[in-house]
């Protein structure tokens, strides 16, 4: 490989603290009928073929241009400069991303072209042709008065505002082709051209994939039920065995929280509001149908039942107890919504939709689903969507800000890494993973440095398996994978919410991050950060316990303001070395960072040769976040194009010290060594702190005591 192409960069090491002095966090979760469109697929997880292996190693296809990285096209009005763009859907094109990096096997101006190799005989297709919809979203100023005019002007239909989004608009052009694989051009596409039209962008359809997975003890007497002395995730009643660990549900009921007035809302492919178990708790203000655009959360019924991923999650979180039907959620007095977004085609506008659905009203949104967990998709939120997570945490819950609860992905036998999902990789959102009953890793389950903690789902064929509400008013034994986790872990939050309905999304956070307990969950890299806290890269900071978390939440004093320090830090023009430091990223006092909550890496890598970036660590303090490991099909040579990586494996550290970044290559294990360009190298990528004595023994501050685990 030359050596003078091997160039990264790193541009920006971001680092929020927590000033806490009680400390707690808080998350927001979110959860679509119509017809049933281009639909995004489950994780069922399938390894590349070696034809498929060939195929991809045959092509080098010539890099998107700046600002087409997979994403929809975008307009711009004249003078008003360069729009945000980037991002997409993997595998099925999406609306461009401000700050979150991409990439396409396709030529970036072949609209229409998907590369086809010819290998014994046969047409493989090797890359996914962007889909382009009849829906425009369009940020206009002057209101809606003033939006109205404008898409009437150009044939277009507006369809209100894209959901909390001031100044964005949804329109609909009935006499452009529904779904194409060229972009729209014509008379309407002048709209760009109008003096109040500030951003225009025709919706691409993107895959979003739900995150579970197909396989073809003296019980409480005071639930009558007839699942419950199944539940054996919600309390160990068993006496023939010793109880390994539950997540002490009982306990927090116990103690009088139920989720009373907390309002969830699942963020998928609809709920079944009618079911025995959910009507009694179901609330029509926490829910919509984004895909059918009507207030009605029904799924589409069809022989597979195949959208009945969201009624499972909804079941799990609040199903009525005691009625005699089925099971009981974990926060059984709970309100429980569905926004239907997931039966059709999902999109940035879709997406932005239901993340910001109703936020003043909704307490937590919960998603079960993300980017295609095949090893290879790197993907996060377009611009539409990552405004309206921000908007969330900043104005959501009258300024506390909407907890977004996500599963952390299924990707584990494909050897993916979630810090490619820029869902669970994002500061605002709660990534959970999952655990077998015996404490054993799941065969699905990916490592991820962002996942902050972890609730009980399946494991192997013969492991018990999650109980929770189905399609037709019936009951399932089987809802599995990281897709009933998440939906564990917002009816445990909503418990604690219930107790502190003043806790913050960030409080939300400090509440898990202090009360989640490593317990039996077997992994061989769990370690002491230096603020004191077990965490691993499997599960963050462990299996979450909803009695603990009520009862800090109940003392809970709320985190100081949240403070970002940013340092930029460039690569040195000579080649980097097989293993290289990136130094001179010092945090001082000056800062004004004292303890850490986040820290988010973001990478550039210029070099097309350069494939992709592998771990991040502290070592300083103990402390190591292996921000990506070695993905054994991706062998894309986009590299990363401001990708952000995000570790809290620091959580509670002093800031100060030297913050060094290391990238080591790894030879590929599938390389061809005849065939240049796409089977080149795997990365790692490491960030490791050299502390001062301070940053690693004095862990107390006049002014803002360390948050430590107990």
């Amino acid at each position: 490989m030359n050596e003078s192409t091997r160039l990264w960069t790193l541009t920006t090491v971001s680092i929020s603290s927590v000033l806490r002095e009680g400390g707690g966090e808080r998350t927001q979760i979110r959860g679509g009928k119509g017809e049933k469109g281009v639909r995004p697929r489950r994780r069922e997880l399938s390894p590349p073929s070696p034809l498929e292996r060939l195929a991809f190693a045959a092509l080098d296809p010539e890099r998107l241009q700046p600002g087409e990285p997979g994403g929809a096209r975008t307009w711009l009005a004249p003078g008003r400069g360069r729009s945000p763009a980037g991002g997409g859907a993997r595998g099925g094109g999406g609306a461009g991303a401000m700050g979150w990096g991409s990439r396409c096997c396709c030529p970036g101006r072949l609209d229409l072209l998907c590369v086809l190799a010819l290998l014994g005989g046969c047409l493989l297709p090797v890359c996914r042709t962007r889909v382009y919809t009849n829906h425009w979203a369009v940020k206009i100023a002057g209101g809606f008065p003033e939006a109205n005019r404008i898409a009437s002007k150009y044939g277009f239909i507006n369809m209100g505002q894209i959901g909390a989004l001031k100044d964005y608009y949804h329109f609909y052009h009935s006499r452009t082709i529904k779904r194409s694989v060229l972009s729209s051009r014509g008379t309407h596409s002048f709209i760009s051209m109008e003096p109040k039209v500030e951003w225009i962008q025709q919706q691409v359809v993107k895959r979003r994939t739900k995150r579970d997975y197909d396989f073809s003890r003296a019980q409480p007497t005071y639930f009558n039920d007839p699942k419950w002395p199944s539940m054996w995730y919600m309390h160990c009643s068993d006496n023939t065995h010793p109880c390994q660990s539950d997540m002490n549900i009982e306990g927090a009921w116990k103690r009088g929280y139920t989720g009373k007035n907390i309002v969830v809302t699942i963020l998928d492919d609809g709920i079944e509001r009618t079911h025995p178990d959910l009507m009694q708790n179901y609330d029509a203000l926490a829910s919509c149908d984004v895909n059918g655009n009507d207030l009605d959360p029904m799924p589409r019924y069809d022989a597979s039942n195949e959208n009945k991923h969201g009624t499972r999650c909804a079941g799990e979180v609040a199903a009525a107890a005691n009625n005699s039907h089925c099971t009981v959620g974990i926060a059984f007095n709970a309100k429980i919504g569905g926004v239907r977004m997931l039966d059709g085609d999902v999109t940035d506008m879709v997406e932005a939709k239901s993340v910001s659905f109703n936020p003043q009203h909704v307490h937590i949104y919960s998603a079960s689903w993300g980017p295609d967990d095949d090893g290879k998709t790197v993907d996060g939120p377009a611009p539409l969507t990552r405004q309206a997570f921000e908007n969330g945490v900043r104005m959501g819950r009258r300024g506390l800000g909407s907890v977004f609860v996500w599963a952390s992905g299924n990707g584990g036998r494909s050897k993916d890494h979630c810090s490619c999902d820029g869902y669970t990789n994002s500061i605002y959102t709660i990534s959970i993973s999952s655990t077998a009953e015996s404490g054993k890793k799941p065969w699905y389950l990916e490592e991820c440095s962002s996942t902050l903690a972890t609730t009980y789902s399946s494991g192997e064929s013969y492991d018990k398996k999650i109980i929770t509400t189905d399609l037709r008013q019936r009951c399932t034994d089987n809802h599995t994978g990281t897709s009933a986790s998440a939906p564990m872990a917002a009816g445990i939050i909503a418990l604690a919410l219930e107790a502190n309905p003043f806790l913050t999304w960030r409080d939300v956070q400090h509440v898990i991050v202090r009360t989640s307990r490593a317990g039996h969950l077997n992994a061989n890299d769990w370690k002491t950060n230096a603020a004191g806290f077990k965490v691993s890269h499997l599960y963050g900071f462990g299996l979450m316990d909803a009695e603990a978390m009520v009862m800090e939440a109940e003392k809970w004093t709320t985190v100081p303001q949240q403070h970002v320090c940013v340092e930029r830090q460039f690569a040195p023009t000579a080649p980097c070395a097989p293993s290289t430091k990136l130094r001179g990223v010092p945090i001082t006092p000056t800062h004004h960072v004292n303890y850490l909550e986040h820290v988010v890496v973001r990478i550039t890598n210029h070099s097309p040769e350069e494939g992709r970036p592998g771990h991040l660590p502290d070592l300083a303090s103990g402390t190591r976040s292996q921000l990506l490991a070695n993905r054994l099909f991706d062998h894309s040579m986009e590299g990363f194009k401001n990708w952000e990586f995000m570790t809290i494996h620091c959580w509670g550290e002093r800031a100060t010290g030297d913050w060094i970044l290391e990238v080591y290559d790894t030879p590929s294990q599938l390389r061809n060594f005849k065939t240049p360009g796409r089977n080149s190298l795997f990365y790692n990528l490491s960030l490791r702190r050299r502390s001062r004595p301070e940053g690693i023994l004095g862990l107390t501050s006049n002014s803002s005591p360390p948050l430590m685990a107990e």
